[in-house]
């Protein structure tokens, strides 16, 4: 993420005085979640060891995965990070911005990566996976995705599995001046019914779910593994998995199965998690070089760009993250956030403050997400080494009707931010005018014009950190996530959708770990 360049140097005494009054969070201190008595270092397993299933990567969808399995069967569960506990940046709404920009080094919480197109972009390397690092709204699929999906979803168990979740990890958020006037302008601009709170995916304005609860500490995907059963499953933290072990049955050289994966701890020690033997087998360890061609594996990769506008306010707002949405029959979502933020003048500028007292601005995002979307793109390897990133490339907006999807929701944009519950927001000019102070580009003044707004939109693209594909059903896996062609092993992320599950997918892949 690039941090903002601000301009408005007449303004700095102003921004000095309304930063004053804003309210940093509270002190971090926070009981120990009691799934951690079964979570151990890597560097503490031994050298080989048995289970009934072994599930790689203790992220959105794993974590539950990993804790229903466990009601029945001995269970691992490999995560490469950490853990968020402890760690205030994780665990608060006040963090979110700090987490995603401090990327540097192995050990951070999100890894960073840039795709071609030289859009920045992270993803989870901490127990609980991205859902540990989001802005932590949550909401079910739009239920089209069943639809789409290619599979044969049970409802009725796709509810129950939503209600598992939401019974441990989801809070109604307290709306504040922000998110309450982001409400109104929505409701002004057109995107009607008022659907007030709600988890379903309802056409119109509603208040979404929060992974936050009323303290605002944040919950994850890591909670669900409370429900787990202790005595049948084991977490391995800061563990890398190197490799699956395949081997080739007797009776087939043809057929191939996994049986176990390599994984390699801090200190690079190697560690074997095996299955238990399920008939006989030639064991055969296969890495990197090619054991089985699937030629779909890395195709039909998505991320959804998110478009928008921020700006300063000219009153005091407070830190808030997504809790309103906008559901359009234009085929863009509409989102908001408030964010305080550190602010470094410019070298000649003159400040009178206290000498200990740090910098801040408020700053509002108002943004749009498209539906979908159908632009597609790739990813490959670029290293045998596991720690290093993939080749993205995501193609956004090659597909005309992401275009039209874009244009529509930065109108509507356009639309909120001429409506009158936004006006508090602006600043008064000479002879009483009014007008925002945005920080980047603004919408197009004229904004019928379609050349100009698709323009703004391949522009100023970014990520709403939604991308999905790669291993989708029906090209690598089948309809029940088994990998095409290789038996015992399963893909169950959300590397399998080919559409985005609604407003934002933590709710559906949570819900996927529990279900399947």
């Amino acid at each position: 993420m690039e941090k903002p360049i601000f301009f408005y140097h007449q303004y700095i005494a102003f921004l000095v005085i309304v930063c004053a009054a804003v309210s940093h969070g509270r002190p971090y201190s926070q009981p120990e979640p009691s799934y951690l008595k079964f979570v151990l270092n890597a560097t503490e397993f031994p050298s080989e060891e048995y289970y009934d299933y072994i599930v790689v990567g203790g992220g959105t969808a794993g974590c539950p995965l990993a804790a229903s399995l466990s009601e029945s069967y001995r269970v691992l569960l490999l995560e490469r990070g950490g853990v968020a506990h402890g760690n205030p940046n994780l665990m608060t709404q006040e963090g979110f911005l700090t987490t995603l920009t401090e990327v540097d080094t192995f050990d951070s919480p999100a890894q960073a990566f840039i795709s071609e197109e030289g859009v920045p972009n992270a993803r989870g390397r901490i127990l609980g996976g991205s859902s540990a690092i989001n802005a932590g709204f949550y909401s079910r699929a739009d239920p089209d995705f069943f639809r789409k999906s290619g599979l044969d979803w049970d409802l009725r168990l796709v509810n129950q599995s939503y209600d598992w979740v939401e019974k441990a990890i989801v809070f109604r958020p307290d709306l504040r001046n922000w998110q309450s006037a982001v409400r109104d302008g929505f409701l002004e601009a057109g995107v009607n019914p008022y659907n007030g709170y709600s988890l379903d995916h309802l056409l119109g304005t509603k208040i979404g779910g929060s992974t936050f609860d009323v303290t605002g500490k944040r919950h994850s995907a890591a909670d669900l593994l409370n429900y787990a059963n202790a005595a049948n499953i084991k977490v391995a933290i800061h563990a890398s998995v190197e490799r699956v072990v395949l081997a080739s049955t007797s009776y087939s050289r043809s057929k191939i199965t996994a049986i176990g994966v390599v994984f390699r701890d801090q200190r690079g020690q190697y560690h074997h998690a095996m299955l238990h033997e399920k008939g006989e087998t030639l064991p055969l360890i296969l890495g990197i070089p090619v054991a089985y061609h699937l030629p779909h594996v890395g195709l039909y990769l998505y991320d959804n760009p998110r478009n928008g506008v921020s700006f300063v306010p000219s009153i005091p707002l407070e830190h808030s993250l997504i809790q309103v949405v906008g559901i359009t029959e234009l085929g863009a979502y509409l989102e908001a956030a408030s964010n305080v933020i550190p602010f470094t003048p410019p070298a000649r500028s003159v400040f009178i403050r206290p000498a200990s007292a740090p910098l801040y601005i408020t700053v509002a995002t108002l943004m749009e997400k498209i539906v979908g979307p159908l632009s597609t793109g790739l990813l490959r390897l670029a290293s045998t080494d596991v720690r290093v990133n993939p080749i993205v490339r995501f193609n956004y907006f090659s597909h005309p009707i992401d275009v039209e999807r874009c244009v529509n929701g930065t109108r509507k944009i356009g639309d909120v931010l001429r409506s009158r519950s936004m006006e508090e927001f602006m600043f008064r000019e000479w002879f009483g005018a009014r007008r925002f102070r945005f920080i980047g580009p603004a919408l197009p003044v004229d904004q019928s014009d379609y050349v100009q707004m698709a323009d703004f939109c391949r522009r100023t693209v970014s990520t709403i950190w939604h991308y999905h594909g790669g291993c989708v059903v029906g090209k690598v896996v089948d309809r029940d996530y088994h990998v095409n062609g290789i038996g015992a092993l399963r893909v169950v992320d959300g590397s399998t959708f080919s559409v985005s599950p609604g407003t934002n997918p933590q709710a559906t892949l949570m819900m996927m770990g529990r279900y399947e």
